[in-house]
């Protein structure tokens, strides 16, 4: 067995980052540059649930804090529209680095061939840290770091999704599948407690699934793991009794993948509701729909 307690991991300031904070999207500045018949349906379905006050969960990979699209994700959890947020093991990583330095996305074809990839000091111990803290007292993975990040008074919190939901108390959760995501590689990580973090935020995620009848449940920008948790979750609710059968479900990516197409727009709809497939860049998609429906609301 590899001894991982020997891992060597390097400073963050080493380290040079392809997305700052001058690379957000304000809301002010959003606007429609994306534009069909389809996606303006869906985004009047999002409007309608938000003033029925229903459901709509937003499931996003972190590519979408990758271009950006952080502060209109933040702007609509603020409006009350979005009242749940689901991500991948990787969005609460860029979403710490950009709150402690303003930074994230290395260049990984330069780092992985001297094997420094991910192998962020802070960012391994600190999220490490709060995982941790978060199995020892019963939290969620989401909600650990987003108070960890509050905690810590990190100068950039403002624009972190998991500082805001832990501000807004709406529940954020983080389905983690093992050996996926870089802080898994730093010997601070401890598999117990990503475990435990990680299934408390199954259990929530699969409660606020249950109250998604007449809602809508948006998967943006993830091809794998989230269409996968969002359709156990969507049967443990039917197993359960709960009456989730009207959905509105969206797939919003770059490219038109099998499990998003599948276990979000297509199966959970059988029973009744609309899926919808929009393919599209997130830079033109995400500020359009934030547009579209904050413009709604209003």
């Amino acid at each position: 067995m590899l001894d991982f307690n020997k891992i060597k991991t390097i400073p963050i300031k080493q380290r040079k980052n392809k997305v700052k904070l001058s690379d957000l999207v304000k809301p002010e500045n959003s606007k429609i540059s994306f534009d069909s018949k389809e996606f303006n349906e869906l985004a009047k379905r999002i409007i309608i649930a938000h003033k029925n006050k229903k459901q709509t969960i937003l499931m996003m990979g972190a590519h979408v804090i990758k271009t950006g699209m952080s502060l209109l994700i933040i702007d609509l959890m603020k409006k009350g529209v979005i009242k749940h947020v689901a991500m991948n093991g990787a969005g609460p990583i860029h979403d710490f680095e950009l709150s402690l330095i303003g930074e994230t996305s290395e260049y990984v074809e330069q780092t992985i061939e001297d094997g420094t990839f991910g192998m962020i000091e802070e960012t391994g111990s600190i999220l490490n840290e709060a995982i941790k803290e978060g199995a020892k007292n019963n939290f969620g993975l989401g909600y650990s770091i987003g108070k960890k990040i509050n905690d810590l008074n990190l100068p950039n919190r403002e624009c972190s999704i998991l500082y805001n939901a832990y501000k807004l108390n709406i529940p954020v959760t983080v389905h983690v599948a093992i050996g996926t995501d870089i802080i898994h590689q730093h010997p601070s990580c401890d598999g117990a407690a990503v475990g435990k973090t990680t299934y408390s935020d199954f259990k929530t995620f699969a409660e606020s699934v249950s109250r998604l009848e007449n809602g809508v449940i948006l998967n943006i920008g993830c091809a794998v793991i989230l269409p996968e948790v969002f359709l156990k979750a969507l049967t443990i609710a039917r197993n359960l009794g709960c009456k989730v059968s009207s959905i509105t479900a969206a797939n919003i990516d770059m490219a038109d993948h099998y499990r998003p197409r599948e276990n979000v727009v297509q199966r959970p709809t059988s029973l009744g509701g609309k899926g919808f497939i929009i393919i599209g860049r997130h830079e033109a998609t995400i500020p359009s729909l934030h547009r579209r429906v904050i413009d709604g609301i209003d």
